[in-house]
């Protein structure tokens, strides 16, 4: 199968091809689900490690004390697994308007013209390097973009992802507004 038939399945535009302003089409930028069943795999390894950690200190800890330890292990496994299937299953629509970022807690939208660029951000764990891009905004704090986060360096994927959102933000500029394609001033 062609890259530009395979990038257009994923949600992503392949770079360079040329559309008309006024019709640009919604663009979906999602993980793809072979990245959905890995991040998944690696959150249902943490819950059952964190599970473990739950039994054993339930289980070695003497009096009243143990359940306090036990809860407080329950609730970090549970903001964690809720954490990582928010950013497993988080997207971003790109329109003509701006992008909309859909997760399973939040929606937002910003339009392209409160949108000053998007850069890349690198953090670095004990399990890896992270790179997820991020929204710069022209007043207020920069956002995570859903769907991009990934730990593989020099990702293909992630720079089709940055490519299509600079390139759709650049049509959508150029773009004519419905006011001025009706020839209203």
């Amino acid at each position: 199968m062609s890259d530009s038939r395979t990038a257009s399945r994923r949600g992503v535009p392949p770079p360079g091809r040329a559309r008309g302003g006024a019709d640009l089409p919604d663009v979906w930028i999602r993980y793809s689900p072979a990245d959905r069943r890995r991040y998944g795999w690696r959150t249902g390894v943490m819950m059952a490690t964190l599970a473990g950690c739950m039994v054993a200190v339930g289980l070695a800890e003497n009096g009243s004390g143990r359940w306090w330890w036990v809860a407080g292990v329950g609730i970090l496994a549970l903001a964690a697994a809720l954490d990582m299937i928010n950013r497993i299953r988080g997207r971003t629509r790109l329109t003509a308007a701006g992008m909309e970022f859909r997760t399973l807690v939040r929606r937002r939208r910003v339009p392209w013209s409160e949108i000053a660029g998007i850069e890349e951000r690198h953090r670095t764990s004990r399990g890896g390097t992270w790179t997820d891009l991020r929204v710069v905004r022209l007043h207020g704090r920069p956002l995570a973009v859903p769907g991009t986060m990934t730990n593989r360096m020099r990702d293909a994927e992630l720079d089709r992802k940055q490519v299509a959102i600079r390139e759709y933000r650049s049509r959508a500029a150029a773009a004519p507004t419905s006011t001025e394609a009706a020839g209203q001033p």
